[in-house]
């Protein structure tokens, strides 16, 4: 098990950025699969893109290709996640969670086994 904590999360104008974080405490979360969700009011929570934990390979999900990119730093055991041309259609509750058994990567949120508590991304028009 791995305790996550994101943080970066905020208020911006459409076409800003913001980079979000998700730490954790446990040596083990360089070798797990970190994703990204999203889950806006009255919406079941969605995939944003995952970082693999064999070949560092990343795969993003159709609404923010090109704009998210998900980079991990092992020294900091944190995985980040940089949003660029934000829209306000991009508001949620951002979640960061760990996958141990899908080094290859993983896109369902049942397959994840940890989460963290979530942080407010709003972005205003």
């Amino acid at each position: 098990q791995v305790h996550l904590a994101e943080s970066g999360g905020g208020l911006v104008q459409a076409g800003g950025s913001l980079r979000l974080s998700c730490a954790a405490s446990e040596l083990t979360f360089s070798r797990r699969t970190t994703g990204w969700f999203r889950q806006a009011p009255g919406k079941e929570r969605e995939f944003v893109g995952y970082i693999s934990w064999v070949n560092a390979r990343t795969y993003y999900a159709d609404s923010v290709k090109g704009r998210f990119t998900i980079t991990r730093d092992n020294a900091r055991n944190t995985v980040n996640l940089q949003m660029n041309s934000l829209k306000p259609e991009d508001t949620a509750v951002y979640y960061c969670a760990a996958a141990a058994r899908y080094p290859l990567g993983a896109t369902r949120t049942l397959e994840y086994d940890d989460w963290g508590q979530g942080t407010q991304v709003t972005v205003s028009s």
